[in-house]
């Protein structure tokens, strides 16, 4: 009998369990949302308890769907989305709701760590670029804000931690989701003494680090029993959503670029070796100890779409119906997406978008155009960052849900110019994680495979016209960029 495996992707606004043989065949996926909780304060929270129906639910669905066609559920291993934070007592109850990345009220004391000398050299040590996004600066931020909460709580721990303690009665955390909380050392992968010693906590109130490929312990029973799953089943730690997406979509080799937009976005690649940048730009997680993905992520990706379509009162279809009539540069209209602030390039959470070179006229075809263009800009914005530490990039592999879009898609191959690869699943991250659990077992024995054979494969390739077009058009988008970041800080505090 066949065997498949799970993977599952506990992800920003929903969860998603796909039934995945390991030569990439999805059987059955099932997903449930939850809601995401902001404020003007910078609040954005979740419902740890949420999260956790919505993870077993889906894997029990899959579960069923296996069940029913007598499929062998040979493991089960688990994405998740990065840099959340959890507050729990003794008892893995929380004290606070789920703190997403998204969460901005460690904003002030996120910039002055960066631009302090101690925030440098922890860059450099952890490879996690100082930003309100981290764990790191949400600790600093509840220690010196919410001062009760952080000395009630037992354990510091992401929504992965709070789910695998729950199903398997273990804190543990994979080289990857601890590498992005700013807490671990690159070179030890082991949890970093000075930035233990800046946020005041001991290693005991953090969860044991181990590999990607970990084996967790037998679930326990009644949950196994309750998901209908066999005794035999295995569990694989993981990692997280990022580096998984590389391994899913087959972007581990040298010139192999990653791209993913999904409600946010991110370009990533695969180094050998720890990488750090000098001004603190790109990321460096680790997927295994020869393998560690450098790159940028991005708030704003599919976000600006759908705020794009609610202002409009459209659906998806007429907007790319509408920037499809508009050559590309949209007539000069440039658009800088910083809606909900910025990671990478720019990292600076007060960030606001733009439109510049707007005329009467510009209509709605023009600025639809003009915001995907943006969207794709600042991605490529990031790209520029990483080629000095990367081999000559010879094609992007894209997931997310944008790889729905052929006009969006090539507009990625006419802006990088380069070849722009979509795979016939999109759910890169659970299908990396369930290629992790196959090599954490034995099953394969390499992380490369060839997959020139995906016939539902879509490929794009530049377009010579529209890449001349961009050429001269991206110098002027950086230019601008780089004269409106300045001024971001000082126009949120006006």
């Amino acid at each position: 009998m066949k065997a498949y495996y799970i993977g599952v992707d506990i992800g920003t606004t929903s969860t998603k369990s796909v039934l995945f043989s390991l030569d990439g065949n999805e059987r059955f996926k099932y997903s449930i949302e939850y809601p995401l909780f902001t404020s003007i304060d910078g609040t954005a929270e979740q419902n740890p308890e949420e999260v956790f129906q919505a993870v077993f639910h889906t894997i029990q669905a899959c579960v069923h769907y296996a069940n029913q066609e007598n499929i062998l559920i040979r493991a089960i291993s688990f994405s998740s989305a990065m840099h959340s934070l959890i507050l729990v007592d003794h008892r893995n109850q929380p004290i606070t709701n789920l703190m997403t990345w998204a969460d901005t009220r460690s904003s002030k004391w996120a910039t002055n760590l960066k631009e302090s000398d101690t925030g440098k050299e922890l860059y450099q040590q952890t490879g996690t670029p100082i930003h309100t996004m981290t764990p790191l600066s949400k600790l600093i931020w509840l220690k010196n804000e919410r001062p009760k909460w952080f000395e009630q709580a037992h354990k510091f721990i992401s929504i992965k931690e709070y789910i695998l303690f729950e199903l398997f009665g273990e804190y543990v955390i994979d080289y990857a989701t601890a590498g992005a909380t700013g807490l671990m050392n690159l070179n030890t992968l082991t949890w970093d003494k000075r930035a233990l010693s800046l946020v005041e906590v001991d290693e005991h109130r953090l969860s044991t680090i181990v590999p990607t490929t970990y084996l967790l312990p037998p679930m326990k029973e009644s949950f196994r029993n309750a998901l209908g799953l066999s005794p035999d089943t295995s569990y694989i730690i993981g990692a997280s959503d990022g580096v998984l997406s590389n391994l899913g979509v087959n972007a581990i080799q040298d010139g192999v670029v990653a791209l993913t937009i999904g409600t946010s976005g991110a370009i990533r690649t695969v180094v050998s070796e720890p990488t750090t940048e000098e001004n603190g730009s790109i990321f460096c997680y680790p997927l295994t100890t020869n393998n560690w993905v450098i790159g940028g992520p991005v708030n704003n990706g599919g976000v600006i779409l759908r705020w794009l379509k609610e202002l409009f009162e459209c659906d998806y279809e007429t907007l790319n119906a509408l920037a499809k009539n508009v050559p590309p540069g949209a007539d000069r209209l440039f658009f800088h997406p910083y809606l909900t602030g910025e990671r990478a390039p720019i990292w600076n959470s007060d960030a606001k978008g733009s439109f510049f070179g707007l005329t009467l006229n510009h209509g709605k075809p023009h600025i639809t155009r003009a915001v995907m263009e943006g969207v794709i800009f600042n991605l490529y914005t990031v790209m520029t960052k990483l080629k000095p530490f990367m081999k000559e990039p010879k094609c992007i592999r894209a997931s997310g849900g944008f790889a729905n879009s052929p006009l969006w898609c090539q507009m990625v191959a006419d802006i990088f110019q380069m070849r722009v690869e979509i795979p016939s699943s999109i759910e890169s991250s659970s299908y990396g994680a369930v290629l992790l659990a196959g090599y954490a077992l034995g099953d394969i024995h390499t992380f490369e495979r060839n997959d020139t054979m995906d016939e539902a494969m879509k490929v794009f390739c530049p377009n010579n016209h529209n890449v001349r077009e961009y050429e001269k058009l991206f110098p002027m988008y950086e230019k601008i960029q780089n004269q409106l970041t300045p001024l971001h800080t000082e126009h949120a505090h006006i």
